[in-house]
């Protein structure tokens, strides 16, 4: 296992799945399915579901679960809460992955073939058998198929081959590599693994070439659409992509289910039912989940979000007002509005880092960004306890990026270096690497004679608090005579920049934190949409040299060190192959962060039961998911 997380009472407090056959007595459904063209309840469960034991209790049926969504565009807010249902899933407490749709596993002893045990009478969402056949419809037809995926998802490639797969029976499936994949099981657990148990063949080969002759004039028909695997795409969803969550027709493992028009641009609001083949149970043969509904809101920025908290609009949710400097707000309000604080353990190692591009387009600004003594002076030009007292109300200590002082992998300098604030040194440096010439503002110039300057987007609308601290680094940057353009745009169009590599440097929190090894992209460049600081490189990496830019030395032996680390099972030495991965991006200085993460904060109503007090928080631990939604209820 590589994740280390202190246990805290969520690990002890929670149970988690009992793997043994369910006691033979009759099982229970919600009420709202009576009456439903269904058939009984323990024909539409697996032989043997999965039985839950709750955290606090066993629940009652009822109810609707309200949360808000940002805009067209918060699909992964839908994700984290109703979970990647995927063949493993995380503890409760992050410390390890546990059976979820796989009921258990073997690994060969050379860790490259994983075999694994579905549910026998497990179903989609619709009632068509959920079997072996699905996962080989994914390896066979679409991970293997270069129209679908001209690069296959590097999560499934080992030594430079996709992944294969073998049906032993109906029930049976083993995965296959080309090499050992020591951290596979735990990459099934994240929330983009989801893959492999996502498309139910019996819907979605209709828009498949190789199970429907006539797809083409499917394509045809369908606007903006240019040939099958964007048809699929539209009708099938993408792990993660809005239109996952459009389609009410397309059959799901999840809990609830989408209805209506689902979720697309102009969406004013977003309704799930629950899923009456869900293949979970609770310890008195309850079928999971007990809540009927989830209600999802729309909102155009986080401000609104946080007015419907406050007036008890809304039932358990921290996205989008997590942020510390909404805590006193939300306190004030919590009588009134009929809610409690949970706290949220950000596993982020930094909340707010700047990714200097490496690859800038600019030769001369590319040099500028590359050179090591720049970042270090940019870096002592920053007074980060200022910026943590003003914008973060104390909360908070300086730090660059990397895990924190109670992981494992802690890495002293890749954390602490140059974050104290000097500016005379880092004039001096500035002066020493030759920027000596200065315009009528007193700005320093470039050796092209333009201004040296950055121009730097951020997401104000999800982040306003990053606006707030670049304006106070625009005031201490420009005494070192460096200029900072600032400006707040719409995700879409800051990843699209991102992207299409047209950025000085990128301003998001920097994961690592308490997940160093499953969100490495702040040391690694191996994330296409958040490796900002060498989005080139990262293509580079995952198409083996066919795309992209050829990295830099350093950042080649990173990779091929991951590439060691993915593929040793032997979890000490896997470990110690990431101190090294942590050495070197601590010697090499690309990324420069502002403040620890401190602890976030989200609301939950009094009534709704089976919420932890206090829960992980990350992106590769889709939080609240893994402490199973689907067993929280509202108290009578």
């Amino acid at each position: 296992m590589t994740i280390t997380w202190r246990r805290t009472a969520l690990a002890s407090a929670f149970v988690g799945a009992i793997m043994s056959p369910f006691a033979a007595f009759a099982y229970q459904q919600a009420p709202m399915l009576e009456g439903m063209d269904l058939p009984p309840v323990d024909e539409r469960l697996p032989n043997e579901p999965e039985v839950i034991t709750p955290l606090e209790s066993v629940g009652n049926y009822g109810g609707t679960i309200r949360r808000m969504l940002s805009g067209s565009n918060d699909h992964n807010s839908i994700l984290k809460f109703i979970s990647p249902q995927g063949l493993t899933r995380w503890k409760p407490d992050f410390s390890g992955v546990v059976p979820n749709v796989a009921k258990s596993w073997e690994v060969n002893e050379e860790g490259s073939e994983f075999t694994f045990h579905l549910r026998e009478g497990m179903k989609w969402s619709d009632g068509a058998p959920f079997t072996a056949d699905d996962i080989l419809f994914f390896v066979n037809d679409l991970l293997n198929n270069p129209e679908f995926y001209p690069t296959a998802p590097a999560r499934f490639v080992v030594a430079g081959e996709t992944m294969q797969a073998e049906k032993i029976d109906d029930h049976t499936v083993k995965l296959i590599f080309a090499a050992p994949y020591g951290t596979f099981l735990t990459e099934l657990a994240t929330p983009l693994a989801q893959e492999p148990v996502l498309w139910a063949k019996h819907f979605c080969q209709q828009y498949h070439p190789t199970y429907n002759e006539n797809v083409q004039q499917l394509v045809d028909e369908t606007e903006a659409v240019e040939d099958w695997a964007a048809l699929f795409r539209l009708n099938c969803g993408e792990v993660e992509a809005p239109n996952r969550w459009a389609n009410p027709d397309r059959p799901t493992l999840d809990p609830w289910v989408v209805t209506g028009d689902g979720y697309s641009a102009g969406s004013t609001q977003v309704m799930f039912e629950r899923n009456p083949y869900f293949w979970q149970v609770d310890t008195e043969g309850n079928q999971l989940p007990y809540v009927d509904k989830l209600q999802m809101g729309v909102a155009q920025d986080s401000q609104a979000i946080l007015l419907e908290a406050i007036a008890g609009n809304i039932d358990m949710q921290a996205r989008r007002i997590s942020a510390v400097t909404n805590k006193p707000v939300l306190s004030q309000n919590m009588e009134r509005g009929g809610y409690k604080l949970f706290e949220r353990k950000d596993s982020n190692s930094n909340i707010m880092a700047i990714h200097f591009n490496h690859t800038h387009k600019d030769p001369v600004m590319r040099d500028v960004l590359r050179n090591k003594d720049v970042r270090i002076a940019l870096s002592l030009g920053i007074d980060r306890e200022e910026i943590i007292d003003i914008v973060w109300q104390g909360q908070g200590e300086p730090w660059q990026i990397g895990p924190s002082k109670s992981h494992v992998l802690y890495n002293e300098q890749l954390g602490t270096q140059y974050i104290e604030y000097d500016p005379d040194r880092a004039n001096a440096i500035l002066d020493e690497q030759g920027f000596t010439e200065r315009d009528s503002e007193g700005f320093r110039l470039l050796p092209d004679g333009s201004r040296f300057e950055f121009n730097v987007n951020y997401t104000g609308v999800e982040q306003p608090q990053w606006g707030d601290a670049l304006e106070i680094i625009r005031e201490q940057w420009s005494e070192l005579g460096i200029n900072l353009n600032i400006s707040s745009v719409e995700r879409s169009i800051y990843y699209s920049r991102g992207e299409a590599n047209e950025h000085d440097f990128m301003v998001w929190g920097a994961p690592g934190g308490l997940d160093p090894t499953l969100s490495p992209r702040d040391v690694l460049a191996v994330h296409p949409q958040a490796s900002w600081f060498a989005i080139p490189w990262t293509r580079w990496y995952l198409t083996g040299g066919s795309d992209g830019e050829e990295p830099t030395e350093t950042m080649k032996k990173r990779l091929a060190l991951y590439d060691a680390f993915k593929a040793e099972a032997d979890q000490d030495k896997a470990m110690d192959i990431f101190r090294e991965i942590h050495q070197i991006a601590a010697d090499e200085f690309e990324i420069i962060g502002i403040s620890t993460s401190p602890s976030q904060f989200g609301v939950v109503k009094t009534n709704l039961r089976n919420v932890p007090e206090s829960m992980p928080g990350a992106w590769m631990y889709p939080d609240p998911g893994p402490t199973l939604p689907q067993t929280y209820y509202y108290a009578n």
